[in-house]
Formats: C-alpha cells, sequence, structure tokens
C-alpha cells in the first residue's frame, strides 16, 4: 500500500498541474508550492530552532492559533513555522506576523517530505485536528521528532478504524501524544491499540473566548442598530439567503433588524441579493453614501468583520446548513446569543452538542424558519434562556490550549 501510496501522489503532481490550467484554486495549490523550500531556506538557518504548526486550512488554523499565539510569547528562542495545505488557508493568512514563516505544505512525496524536515528541523512538530501525510510523518519519526495533535477529532468511519486501514494506522503511530476533543475519539484510538491520549477539548473554545475580552465595537453597527432587537446572519449561502429574504419581505416587522453576511461577496451576488430585498437595504461598501439607521437590512459585502458583528447580535443564525456545510456557531455563541442553522450540522461537534442543549435551533422549512425568528424576536425571555445556554457551553469547555502547553513545556525548553 505505501507503493501504491508513493505513486499515486507523483502522479497528483503532474495531474494537478494539468488541472491548474484551467481551474484558480488549483492553480494557487500548484503556483504556491514552487516557492516553499526557496521560502524555508531563505527564512530558516541551521541554527535555528523550531516549532513547526499544520494546518490543513483557516478553520483548522482558527482551532490551532491559541496555540501558535501562546507559544510565540513563551518561546521566543524558536521561530514558529506554520503551513497550510489548502489555499482557501494561505491566502488568507500568509502574512500572519505571530508566525516566522508562514508557507504551503509540498506534497507527500518521500523526497518532498525529507527535504522539508532537513529545512525546518523542528524541535516539535504539531498537526491540528487531522491531516495524516504518512511520508511527512514517517521522516519526523526517523528523525525523533515530538509529533503531537492537537483539537483532534476521529471518527468510526475514518480509514484507521477499518479492516484495510492497517497500513494508516502506522503512521497514528508515530505520533507521540494524542490531544483529541472527546471520549468517542480517545475510545476509537484505544480500540487500536494507543494509550498516548488525552481528552482536552477543542481549542477553538479558547479562541472565541478571548474574542469576548477584545474591543469589539464598530460605529457604523451601532449606528444601524439603534438599540433594536437584531439577527446576525453570518456566511450564508443562497440556500440561507431564500430562507432570510421570504422572512424579510413578508414577515419582518419595523421593530426588527437584520444584518447578513454572505459567504459569496462577489458584487454581482451582493446586488441580487440586495434587489431581492423589499425592504431598505444598505451595503458596507456603500455606507457612506446613505442613511444608515433608517435601514431594516444591512449586507457586508466584505471580510473579516463577522466575528465582531455577532457582538451585535440578539439572534445569530448561520449558513452552510442546508446545502454545503456549516460555518462556525462558536463564534456567535460566544456571545451568549441563540443560534438558528440549518439541517446538515451532523459532522460538527459544537452544533450537535449546542442542538442537544437547546441553544441551537435547527430550521428545516420556512415555516419553522418564521416562527422560530419570532418567537426569538418578540420573546425576551425565551430568547435569554437560549442565549445562556450557548454562553455556558463556551465556558464550561475553555481550557484545552492550557492542557497542550503544559505537556509541551515537557518537552521544549525556552
Amino acid at each position: 500500500m505505501n507503493f501504491l501510496y508513493n505513486i499515486l501522489t507523483i502522479l497528483a503532481q503532474v495531474f494537478l498541474k494539468v488541472i491548474a490550467l484551467f481551474n484558480k484554486k488549483i492553480q494557487l495549490f500548484v503556483t504556491g508550492r514552487k516557492s516553499t523550500f526557496q521560502t524555508l531556506s531563505d527564512n530558516i538557518s541551521k541554527k535555528d530552532k523550531t516549532i513547526w504548526i499544520h494546518c490543513a486550512s483557516l478553520g483548522e488554523f482558527e482551532q490551532g492559533r491559541p496555540i501558535i499565539e501562546k507559544l510565540k510569547a513563551i518561546y521566543k528562542n524558536h521561530k514558529i513555522v506554520l503551513t497550510f495545505f489548502s489555499p482557501s488557508g494561505y491566502e488568507v493568512r500568509k502574512n500572519y506576523i505571530v508566525a516566522d514563516v508562514v508557507c504551503y505544505l509540498p506534497l507527500d512525496t518521500k523526497s518532498n517530505a525529507k527535504k522539508f524536515i532537513e529545512l525546518v528541523h523542528p524541535e516539535m512538530a504539531i498537526f491540528v485536528k487531522y491531516e495524516f501525510w504518512p511520508n511527512f510523518l514517517k521522516e519526523l519519526n526517523r528523525n525523533n521528532i515530538e509529533t503531537i495533535l492537537v483539537s483532534g477529532i476521529f471518527r468510526k468511519d475514518q480509514q484507521f478504524f477499518k479492516p484495510f486501514g492497517k497500513w494508516m494506522r502506522k503512521s497514528l503511530q508515530t505520533f507521540s501524544h494524542f490531544f483529541v476533543q472527546d471520549t468517542n475519539s480517545k475510545k476509537l484510538l484505544q480500540a487500536i491499540d494507543f494509550k498516548n491520549i488525552t481528552i482536552s477539548g477543542d481549542t477553538r473554545f479558547d479562541r472565541v473566548f478571548e474574542i469576548t475580552n477584545q474591543n469589539n465595537s464598530l460605529d457604523f453597527i451601532e449606528e444601524f442598530k439603534q438599540n433594536q432587537p437584531t439577527l446576525v446572519a453570518g456566511s450564508t449561502w443562497k440556500e440561507d439567503e431564500k430562507y432570510l429574504v421570504d422572512y424579510i419581505n413578508s414577515k419582518m416587522s419595523t421593530a426588527e433588524k437584520i444584518i447578513i453576511a454572505p459567504h459569496n461577496i462577489h458584487p454581482k451576488a451582493v446586488k441580487a441579493l440586495q434587489q431581492s430585498i423589499n425592504k431598505k437595504t444598505v451595503l458596507f461598501s456603500e455606507k457612506e453614501k446613505q442613511d444608515i439607521q433608517d435601514a431594516q437590512v444591512f449586507i457586508i459585502d466584505s471580510i473579516g468583520i463577522l466575528t465582531k458583528i455577532y457582538s451585535y447580535a440578539n439572534i445569530a443564525y448561520v449558513g452552510g446548513g442546508f446545502e454545503t456545510g456549516l460555518h462556525n456557531v462558536l463564534e456567535p455563541a460566544t456571545f451568549g446569543v441563540p443560534i438558528l442553522i440549518g439541517p446538515k450540522h451532523d459532522k460538527f461537534k459544537e452544533a450537535v452538542d449546542l442542538v442537544n442543549l437547546g441553544g441551537c435551533i435547527v430550521i428545516k422549512s420556512q415555516k419553522e424558519f418564521d416562527n422560530q425568528l419570532q418567537n426569538l424576536f418578540f420573546d425576551v425571555n425565551y430568547r435569554q434562556e437560549k442565549g445562556k445556554i450557548t454562553k455556558t457551553y463556551i465556558t464550561q469547555n475553555i481550557g484545552a490550549t492550557t492542557k497542550i502547553l503544559e505537556y509541551i513545556a515537557t518537552k521544549i525548553s525556552n
């Protein structure tokens, strides 16, 4: 199987170069990796001490971020090397100032793994949540480099736990320690004879909890909101916006305000959304030209400010739960607001937890959406009860970063 895997990885390199001619995202994937080794060579010397953190994409970066920032503060004599597999992570965070080096992870060939580890020579490698690259892990193990998984989560349908997954289980054997999110993950690893496991929880809780202590004020949101009950709909897709627009056009009263932060902020898509709404609507990009306070709907055609906007929410709707994959429910939850989501959330532990607890409400039809939203807008006690659940869920699950750093302190000297 290892031989077949290595052949397929080499073929993938060639195949991706062809696809890159026709696909912009794959083009970023391919061209971005061309400079990886030069970037490492230019920024890391043989005498440097380094810690390597790998994230698949942006979501995993947010999980790893609390650890990265604590490591930078504690291990001042080490360089932090941050790698991404996906363009959607690298392109957004390539200028992340906490890391000394940010680059793409090369494809998992034997030669790439060997060259990468030689250049980075990390004192510790930290993989966030998942991504188990056999050749990189084998090379780390061959060099006796401490390797840990943080915020790990395992499911029984993964190949490690299937009869044909023995060759991939060898990759897991290279990890010095697993910090997993839940009991189920620990039990799955124990079932295949792993004992080096700690249930630490999810570091994202630490990240979102820290957000509540930062300055989240936005003057233009305060001007728009006018102290009225406000729904913040974040990372919405067309499937979500259909429900929002129908509610706005047929049920929304003058006592309500709605902020929509679409996932797709292409001008054409934003304009189509705006034109579908029959209430006074303003765009973030045009806020200086219009009277914001008289508008009922505010469309945020920009990125990077949604988290702060959630701090103004009385109710949150998190998009992606109908078709594309649910977005982050922890960001609004940390501000103690009730959350509405679509039905496709089973792969997101925090959403499942919040649904079971009652802080997250699942919407399957327009009627359910309308009824729940009106209940939350006009029944203050109901709204506060649901919001208290989400806030408590966050505060009861913080602390993963501290557990992981305590372990790291036993392995790395400053």
